[in-house]
């Protein structure tokens, strides 16, 4: 198992003893720990920090999500267009996702090779609200709420705060993007 050449101490149970296994330069070190028979306690606490020990080891033996075919930019990353590779080549510098639920739903800012490590900086959030587009721009305040259009005068997405006109006044006023592709403005 590849737990023990990640972390400097292993345990393991045989039943009645507690193996610590310390994994150094020098070697391998062993040392016995005994436990009563039928120390439930004992033995849930050793099962605990082996799973603690040997979790990341486990889930790194899954492999990295890459793309099954070429991804464009431009196009939203589904979860069919995935498949975790072991050993995937990684093009560049920088961290590569590792997890496919980082990136499903997002939209791809670089092609994307079938085979090849999705870097960070490949992906990003959907743009809900795109430059000289027309937004619903919404103000509410306890009991009052304001609701008119305006141009968007830039790209964002969920939470981001952009700048927008208001089609009636031609002021321009800033506010959140929400999930519904609005943006809430707050009062001065």
């Amino acid at each position: 198992m590849t737990c023990f050449a990640e972390h400097p101490t292993v345990m393991a149970c045989n039943g009645e003893a507690i193996r610590t296994i310390e994994v150094g330069r020098a070697g391998a070190r062993s040392k016995s720990y005994f436990a009563r028979r039928g120390d439930a306690g004992f033995a849930a606490g050793t099962i605990l920090v082996l799973a603690a020990l040997c979790g990341p080891a486990l889930a790194q033996e899954r492999g990295a999500p890459t793309p099954t075919a070429i991804i464009y930019p431009g196009d939203v990353i589904r979860d069919d267009m995935l498949a975790d590779v072991a050993e995937p080549a990684r093009d560049g510098s920088g961290p590569f996702v590792e997890q496919r639920s980082l990136i499903v739903g997002k939209v791809a800012r670089l092609t994307l090779l079938p085979g090849h490590a999705i870097p960070f900086t490949g992906v990003s959030n959907r743009k809900l609200v795109t430059n000289g587009a027309e937004v619903r721009l919404v103000y509410s305040d306890g009991g009052l709420l304001i609701m008119t259009t305006g141009a968007a005068l830039q790209d964002g997405s969920i939470g981001d705060i952009v700048k927008v006109r208001n089609d009636d006044s031609g002021v321009t006023v800033s506010g959140a993007v929400q999930p519904d592709g609005s943006v809430r403005v707050s009062g001065g």
